[in-house]
């Protein structure tokens, strides 16, 4: 969804596909264990390690920057033998139990397997990693082996582990032991930046510490030993470490943060614990990939490959999540105005009022080897940022905010009609300005995801439908605003805007015969008749007249399109259909979750049932309960599960957020803060979903407990309020 992760590469740089591919096949293989908290990230193998066994996206990641890009735990020289691993369902501690393999000790005697517990429990902070290593004795025998933990730092930009070649690097030195044990690996940038990772042990090993650092066991019956690491990632000057709590300090720390940000927003349990446990999991992934900001909580995209802002991410993830959740689109707003472009500069492809695309602060990005630092190629993030901010002002009634944004909402509708409108024809268009930056700049962002009928690729200026349908909703919810501020004149301006526009893409992109709208314009205003998933976000902000949404509906709904598991982003049979794409055939989960939105817009809620049946069975069939960024789009098989994409990222927040967002599809939620009131508008709980209820579900200051019941006779479904705290009432439209 930005640029593929395999980084700047194209096709025929056989070279950086083939390193991308070696990574990506590692990950495809099996589904790593990975923690986020702030700038930082982790990759690991069911056993805690990274990279012990070949070449893949594992390692400690911060700022952009690996770290540490290996560690492996080996008991006499072997690798233990795994009982099980997995990730707390706060996403705050991973915990891996293994066990000794048969290790020989004399020509005549052997450790048999099983003897010793070996239980490894690692805690990730900003910048900070606790790992509490605890071994014990089980044979009833005097016990003796040894402990062995490798590390490396490679300091590769993120950039490098997608696949991207260099033509340079900075200095890598050696290890340095420092007093007590410690150890520190460094790296001087060609940016002049020197980055350290320090490693402490406790106790220390035995033997001066280094790559390999070793520890002499001796274990009576029953016997235990403990040892700590800790890991610091430090850039600038060398300075001393400074105080940092220990592997208690640090959990508790993460938990109770985690407690409060899950405590500001509604919280679901259903009958159907596998859906619970679908939603849980997406909570506790939102909040692990949400990081505190200056301006509030913002969710970082996903890992490994986005694990930063994005401006399309964090709007699409605030949007889907609004009804649960609006202090993360408060948090969201807030840090987009304040990176706002103010200035032409095309080596990023900003103009004033631009929303940013991406930000990134490794070496590379300083160095402008790539050009995502603040890079803000994306036709779609300012009438989104426009458009998320009429919706959290309907949401909340927090004008106080909207006044405080205000500017940069007008300067963001300013960008849409004198920069985003390249030829004063009413509608959007890109071309980047960039000759680095990414040559398609709707979400759907690969080299080739824009095309005709025939395969021929689009020429720039590029209109997209989704983008017309985001500039038609920013367009009118700017009016919406406008008017409760008391600007009647922009209103009205505004307003027009939206009706001219609307009109506009009907005569443009409509195509008749396919029964769906084009999926975009070219320079020359030729329609890309081709089907996409793409014409579907026209039902989403309501662009679409009745008549042709429920038509555009339905074409989104056949085989072609809809193959059990969701809609693909191109329909089986065009040009360039593959199910095994990044943009091009696959099935991605927000975008699914945002058509389910637009379908409950039109009261579509037949194919809306079937649709949110196809995205809780993928979730269902996911590890841990999670979806993916997007998984490839094979039909759907009796007793099969999706196919994987391998270098997807896992978590990331869009596919998160898609839970909110079909749940709110399902039950038509929308508020109305003058009236102190919450709207359910015709809600549907599908068959898999016999009884819901939401608690503390908030409207200002005020909050209450609603529960929802499935009727098996006729499908309809009743509510019960069974708690209220403060003036709001509820209601149910049929």
């Amino acid at each position: 969804m930005d640029h593929e992760p395999t980084g700047l590469p194209r096709p025929e740089d056989e070279n950086a596909w083939s390193v991308a591919s070696t990574a990506a096949t590692a990950l495809a293989l099996y589904r790593p264990r990975t923690l986020k908290n702030g700038s930082s990230f982790l990759v690991l193998d069911h056993f805690g390690d990274a990279q012990a066994v070949g070449s893949t996206a594992e390692g400690l990641f911060h700022d952009d920057t690996r770290f540490l890009s290996r560690v492996s735990l080996r008991l006499a020289g072997l690798r233990p033998l795994l009982l099980s691993s997995a990730v707390s369902a706060d996403n705050t501690v991973l915990t891996v139990n293994m066990t000794n393999p048969d290790i020989p000790v004399a020509p005549d005697r052997r450790l048999t397997r099983n003897s010793m517990h070996v239980e490894r429990q690692i805690v990730l902070g900003n910048g900070l990693v606790r790992e509490r290593i605890t071994l014990r004795n089980f044979s009833g025998a005097h016990l003796a082996s040894e402990l062995l933990l490798t590390f490396a730092a490679d300091f590769a930009d993120i950039f490098e582990v997608r696949g991207h070649r260099r033509a340079g690097r900075g200095e890598r030195r050696q290890p340095e032991g420092r007093e007590g044990g410690g150890l520190v690996f460094s790296y001087l940038g060609l940016d002049g930046a020197e980055r350290r990772t320090r490693l402490s042990f406790d106790p220390p090993p035995d033997g001066p510490p280094g790559r390999d650092n070793r520890w002499a066991l001796d274990l009576p019956p029953g016997g235990a030993r403990v040892i700590e690491i800790a890991i610091a990632c430090e850039s600038g000057p060398e300075q001393a470490p400074a105080p940092s709590p220990g592997f208690d300090g640090l959990l508790a720390g993460i938990r109770e943060w985690s407690g409060a940000r899950g405590a500001e927003g509604a919280r679901v349990l259903s009958s159907n614990k596998v859906f619970d446990d679908w939603f849980a999991r997406a909570a506790a992934d939102l909040t692990m990939l949400t990081t505190h900001t200056p301006s509030g909580p913002v969710p970082y995209t996903g890992i490994p490959w986005f694990s930063s802002p994005f401006g399309r991410h964090s709007l699409l993830t605030a949007m889907q999540c609004l009804w649960a959740d609006p202090a993360l689109a408060r948090g969201v707003l807030r840090f987009h105005a304040r990176h706002q472009a103010t200035e032409l500069d095309p080596a990023r492809d900003a103009e004033p009022g631009k929303i940013l695309h991406e930000l990134r602060s490794g070496e590379m990005a300083a160095l402008r080897e790539v050009p995502f630092g603040r890079y803000y190629g994306s036709a779609d993030s300012t009438p989104l940022y426009v458009m998320l901010a009429s919706q959290y002002a309907e949401r909340t009634g927090d004008w106080a905010l909207i006044r405080e944004i205000w500017p940069n909402i007008v300067a963001a509708l300013r960008w849409i009609e004198r920069h985003g409108d390249l030829d004063g024809d009413l509608l959007l268009e890109y071309e980047r300005q960039s000759q680095d930056g990414l040559l398609n700049q709707g979400w759907r962002d690969s080299w080739d995801s824009v095309f005709h009928e025939d395969g021929q690729l689009a020429e720039g200026p590029i209109a997209l439908i989704e983008v017309q349908a985001y500039a038609e909703a920013a367009w009118r919810g700017a009016g919406r605003m406008a008017l409760a501020l008391g600007q009647e004149n922009e209103a009205e301006v505004w307003h027009s805007n939206a009706d001219a526009l609307r009109a506009r893409v009907e005569e443009a992109f409509w195509c008749e015969d396919l029964s769906t709208y084009a999926m975009a314009l070219d320079a020359a205003k030729r329609p890309c008749r081709v089907r996409s998933s793409s014409a579907g976000h026209a039902l989403l902000t309501g662009l679409a007249p009745p008549e042709r949404a429920h038509r555009l509906a339905q074409t989104l709904m056949t085989p072609e399109s809809f193959g059990g598991w969701g809609i693909r982003t191109i329909a089986e049979g065009e040009s360039r259909y593959n199910p095994m794409s990044y943009h091009n055939g696959s099935v991605w989960p927000h975008d699914n979750a945002l058509i389910a939105l637009g379908m409950k817009r039109y009261g579509l809620n037949g194919p809306l049932e079937r649709l949110l049946t196809g995205i809780y069975d993928a979730a269902q069939a996911g590890d841990l309960r999670r979806l993916p960024e997007l998984f490839c789009g094979f039909p759907r098989r009796e007793g099969g599960s999706p196919t994987a994409y391998p270098v997807a990222c896992l978590p990331h927040s869009s596919a998160t957020a898609a839970a909110y967002a079909a749940l709110g599809a399902m039950l038509g939620l929308s508020f109305r803060p003058e009236e102190r009131t919450v709207r359910f508008h015709r809600p549907i709980l599908p068959p898999w979903l016999e009884e819901l209820r939401i608690e503390n579900l908030r409207l200002g200051e005020a909050s209450v407990d609603v529960r929802l019941r499935r009727h098996k006779a006729d499908g309809g479904v009743s509510l019960n309020v069974l708690r209220r705290q403060g003036q709001l009432e509820v209601a149910v439209i049929t």
